[in-house]
């Protein structure tokens, strides 16, 4: 069965191309490289890991309750659609709606492996090669991990959304090379942290906490390395570069915000667009999911030198301003310290069980020469 039978809605195109613009940029220069982008980059050979094996894929999910998280979260609860639903029904639509989430990720990672191609063909340091070099691997094994957790355990996929296709569209035909960090690693990777934190957090299942965690764990690093190397780039444009950029991420959290209203899940329950978006708007869980999702895009533009009056207006309309003085580097070390808690329980899990095994088996020893004895002495 292929991924296009399990589509609840076929894609427009089953190929999106998208033509490519810009120069591919050698450098000759072997030795020399920041040392902090390089010490990021011996992090991410070190920290390279292997989906199949540390994610427990043995564990059990009920499509129909896939993250356990409260039916407040859902948008159309408390509605007329809502009391009309039978217990089946609302399985169903907890299904389309964690497919719906985690084949958005699926394709923003796919999206972020050809950004980080890109950026190793485009970008003029060899540095900043070596290290997209490694994160176009982490994005090859997040894809991997979420499209095996549609397949094996869900059983359905959604298209990509019109607007997250709009911005990694933006982000691939433009020429100049920071384009692909500034809308992927600062825009998409920044949203998509923050609703993996929000999923992490409150999912009750071990199997999408597992998944969250570890794929957090590499996407930490992956906006740190944007950081780097747009602040040290920012730093050299002029104003007018700069208020180019700038319009390009008022645009992009525009978009990103107004994705993630998942209108067509419920367009595919029978409710009319139109009113879809309504209950979007009046939802207060979206209300909070939305402002959270902020939380890493809006420190970071400010970090690396983007933040004009316009900006700023923007994010005061969003009501978000205030998160550009959140701690990215506190965020990102709790997410590397969420994923090794979860290796620590899994491995004293995983001794605990090799004891009780050695333990029984010297038992069953001890009893079989108890037993040898005493024929012994029958003899």
């Amino acid at each position: 069965m292929s991924t296009q039978d399990r589509y609840t809605n076929a894609p427009s195109e089953p190929i999106w191309q998208v033509p490519a613009t810009g120069s591919a940029r050698f450098s000759w220069e072997y030795e020399d490289g920041r040392e902090r982008l390089l010490a990021l980059y011996q992090k991410g050979k070190d920290k390279q890991w292997d989906g199949a094996k540390r994610i427990d894929w043995d564990l059990e999910v009920d499509p129909y309750d896939p993250l356990g998280t409260p039916d407040e979260a859902l948008t159309l609860y408390g509605t007329r659609h809502w009391a009309k639903m039978t217990e089946a029904d609302k399985g169903e639509l907890r299904k389309h709606y964690t497919s719906w989430q985690f084949s958005q990720f699926l394709h923003g990672e796919q999206g972020a492996m050809v950004c980080a191609a890109r950026i190793v063909e485009s970008v003029p340091d060899l540095d900043a090669k070596f290290y997209s070099a490694t994160q176009t691997m982490d994005e090859a094994r997040h894809a991997e991990i979420y499209g095996r957790f549609l397949h094996e355990k869900i059983g359905m996929l959604y298209p990509i959304n019109d607007n997250l296709q709009s911005l990694l569209g933006d982000t691939l035909r433009d020429s100049r090379w920071d384009m692909p960090y500034l809308g992927m690693q600062v825009l998409i990777e920044g949203l998509a942290l923050a609703a993996f934190g929000m999923i992490r957090d409150t999912t009750t299942k071990p199997l999408p906490k597992q998944i969250l965690a570890y794929v957090m764990q590499d996407e930490a690093r992956h906006v740190a390395f944007g950081r780097m190397a747009l602040r040290d780039y920012y730093k050299q444009l002029t104003d007018a570069e700069l208020r180019e950029r700038e319009e390009f991420v008022i645009e992009g959290c525009y978009l990103m915000r107004d994705r993630l209203r998942g209108v067509e899940v419920l367009e595919n329950f029978g409710v009319s667009k139109k009113e879809a978006e309504e209950y979007s708007e009046q939802s207060e869980f979206l209300h909070l999911f939305r402002k959270l999702l902020f939380s890493r895009i809006v420190p970071c533009v400010k970090d690396i030198g983007l933040w004009g009056g316009r900006l700023q207006k923007a994010y005061l309309d969003m009501g978000v301003f205030e998160m550009g003085d959140a701690s990215l580097d506190l965020l990102m070390s709790q997410d590397e310290e969420i994923a090794e808690a979860l290796d620590r329980e899994r491995f004293e899990a995983e001794e605990q069980e090799r004891v009780a095994e050695v333990t029984e088996a010297i038992a069953q020893g001890a009893d079989v020469v108890v037993d040898l004895t005493a024929v012994d002495r029958r003899r």
